[in-house]
């Protein structure tokens, strides 16, 4: 999983080194420590610096370094919320989140919002077996910065509860933009519902070639009390027959201590971490239409005709004809059935020489899109993929 934003939170089913941008710079989580380090090592005291730098190890799987670096802001400000939330989400992290919560109800005390905090103790939550008390927070943080991550947890938490079908409601408008987590969520969704063959046909699509590494452990999810559950499937702590085992490993990394005014090394590698130059910045796409809406990344911006020719991208077909008129109304339909499941997600129509189409998409890949169609399946929704030509004109569906 990838971490919270508002409140340093990480899971680590899937590192969040590995998941792309990292605001503000458009850095990995590796790279913006190295920046706070940085600063650190002129000036131990900026308050900003340790919060960044706490963050910065927390997405990267080190919560000592992480501890260390939001104790040190505690010190420098006490009243600010920003140290005692980083401390709850370390605590989460390390798997204690009965020592997580006097931490997020400092933090609230100090002044935080709920929303801000709701994502990671959501998750204290789900490893303590109150799913009720995680799910609720996890819906107050859907629409903050920590909207994606609240959409796993949230899926996760509603497989374990048994609700099958709101799993996998919440977690499909992130399938269909292509979040690359999503089918790892999926995976552990069906798992936990007791569908362990439909859960290695999802894990096989989403890591190809995972069954030797992640069958037995999606086969044995069932088995687990609910507080274990949450524990493998968002922090990568399954129980054993020996106490505990990781079922992901996560590479030892090295970060400074901050104490005083002297940088302490006490991890080696920090100097290759430092050393590490500045990320360029991202290219900007230049568009020749007057206004593209902003999509999510794993969608192309809406094709216009009057700019160029169509590349061939994969939809989802819902519905044709020979009436576009009537298109905005069968949207409309299908989406009453389940508006959760079409949250965030914009028609289109596709006009082709005899006939218009209303598809969604497109989708990076078929994978993505077959995952979509068997989700609108469950709600009776028959889909298919189907590819543009370069004759094909594709423009947003009016719908209001």
């Amino acid at each position: 999983m990838a971490a919270c934003a508002g409140t340093f939170g990480a899971g680590l089913a899937t590192p969040a080194a590995a998941q792309g941008s990292y605001s503000p710079f458009n850095e990995t989580a590796a790279s913006a420590l190295a920046r706070y380090v940085r600063t650190l090592a002129s000036d131990p005291k900026d308050f900003d610096a340790l919060i960044g730098a706490g963050k910065s190890a927390l997405e990267l799987g080190d919560t000592q370094a992480a501890a260390g670096f939001f104790a040190r802001a505690d010190d420098i400000n006490p009243r600010s919320p920003a140290p005692q939330a980083g401390m709850g989400a370390v605590s989460v992290a390390s798997g204690d989140p009965q020592g997580a919560i006097p931490y997020f109800a400092r933090a609230i005390q100090l002044g935080a919002k709920l929303s801000t905090i709701a994502c990671d103790r959501g998750l204290a939550f789900d490893l303590l077996g109150r799913q009720a008390d995680a799910q609720s927070d996890y819906r107050l943080a859907l629409t903050g910065a920590d909207g994606d991550e609240a959409r796993r947890r949230l899926a996760l938490s509603l497989a374990i509860s048994g609700d099958r079908s709101g799993a996998l409601d919440a977690i499909a408008p992130l399938a269909a933009k292509g979040d690359p987590s999503s089918g790892r969520v999926r995976a552990f969704v069906l798992a936990l519902s007791g569908d362990p063959s439909g859960a290695m046909t999802a894990a096989d699509r989403a890591m190809p070639g995972s069954y030797a590494s992640v069958g037995p452990f999606l086969q044995k999810l069932p088995t687990l009390s609910a507080g274990q559950k949450a524990a493998a499937v968002n922090l990568g702590i399954f129980p054993d027959a020996k106490g505990t085992a990781y079922a992901s490993a996560t590479p030892v990394r090295s970060y400074p201590t901050i104490t005083g005014s002297v940088t302490t090394d006490r991890l080696s590698g920090i100097d290759n971490l430092l050393r590490q130059p500045a990320p360029a910045p991202a290219p900007v796409r230049q568009v020749a239409t007057a206004t593209v809406p902003q999509r999510p990344p794993a969608y192309a911006a809406p094709v216009q005709r009057a700019a160029a020719p169509a590349p061939h991208k994969i939809w989802l077909q819902l519905a044709s004809g020979s009436n576009p008129a009537a298109l905005p109304a069968q949207f409309q339909r299908i989406k009453n059935k389940d508006s959760e499941m079409f949250e965030g997600i914009r028609p289109y129509m596709a006009k082709s020489p005899d006939k218009v189409r209303l598809v969604i998409g497109p989708f990076r890949s078929a994978g993505d899109a077959d995952t979509f169609a068997e989700d609108l399946g469950t709600m009776n929704v028959n889909a298919f993929k189907w590819s543009n030509s370069e004759t094909d004109q594709i423009v947003p569906l009016a719908t209001e």
